[in-house]
């Protein structure tokens, strides 16, 4: 049996800001709120949807505390405290850990590519300053250009508190690989939202999601689907909802996900540069897809 320690749909929640550029903590407020009675069963708070690399720690700190205020424990909160320095990232989740969180999501340091030896030492000296604080480690080499081999992260599975893995390697094969050298308790979720019913089926147990700030409650309904044995009614889902996958990232994430938010009414303001609005083109073809699924 496998285990969810953060639930099935946890979504990697956008940053929120007001016209001057701010960080606007109260339309983060809200959006947490409506997430969770959407189908989220946790937030990752500051991920990469969050558009972490241009905000600062304090303004990170802020807003894991507001998320945690108005959301309580009606779901759970990651906080996006990972790094490419491990001294920050150990200062970042300590600081995260005082904030009765549930957890803490930690990204293979990009840019000065560490071998295997030293991404093991980087997580287990994370791991080892916060040994009361759940620790889910976050594969995206398409933005960090190194691997989190599954024989690592095998060998990071033993260490207690680190329980599961956002991978979003694309690799079905590799994800196989760590089910398979890793026990039922240490939990793998798909960092592609296209992916999610496919990593289900070689032992995942649901999905960081982008597209889920839109369809939740479906996404939701697609894994209830698939663990009740409904692989019929799981893969209509997730054949109806994969051109909103693809269009989610038909540019760098989250440059789609927020124009459509927007596009929803949730005024949450533009994205900070170098990160800019979607063009035209873009975006004629995202409201298409936004109309055709009643998402506007």
């Amino acid at each position: 049996m496998n285990h969810e320690p953060f639930g099935r749909v946890i979504t990697a929640m956008v940053t929120p800001f007001t016209d001057d550029g701010k960080v606007n903590y109260a339309a983060a407020e809200k959006l947490a709120d409506y997430l969770v009675n959407n189908g989220s069963d946790g937030l990752v708070i500051c991920g990469t949807t969050g558009e972490s690399p241009t905000l600062s720690w304090s303004e990170e700190y802020q807003l894991f505390k507001v998320v945690k205020g108005v959301v309580g424990n009606r779901a759970k909160i990651i906080a996006g405290t990972g790094s490419n320095s491990t001294t920050e990232a150990i200062s970042a989740t300590i600081e995260a850990a005082k904030l009765d969180l549930d957890g803490s999501l930690q990204v293979v340091p990009y840019y000065n590519k560490p071998p295997q030896a030293g991404l093991y030492e980087h997580f287990r000296a994370i791991a080892e300053a916060t040994p009361d604080f759940p620790m889910m480690l976050y594969n995206v080499p398409g933005r960090t250009s190194r691997n989190l081999e599954a024989e690592t992260v095998a060998n990071l599975a033993q260490i207690d508190n680190i329980v599961a893995i956002k991978e979003a390697s694309g690799d079905l094969e590799q994800a196989c690989r760590i089910r398979c050298l890793t026990p039922d308790s240490f939990a793998i979720y798909s960092g592609e939202d296209a992916l999610t019913l496919p990593m289900l089926t070689v032992g995942g147990v649901g999905v960081v999601s982008v597209s889920s700030h839109l369809v939740g409650n479906q996404m939701q309904e697609m894994i209830e689907a698939f663990a009740t044995g409904d692989n019929r009614k799981a893969t209509a889902i997730q054949v109806k909802l994969f051109p909103l996958f693809q269009a989610l990232f038909m540019t760098t994430n989250p440059i789609p996900v927020k124009t459509a938010l927007n596009l929803q009414g949730w005024n949450l303001g533009k994205l900070r540069t170098p990160l800019c609005e979607l063009q035209l083109d873009l975006l004629e073809k995202l409201k298409i897809i936004l109309e055709e699924l009643d998402l506007v």
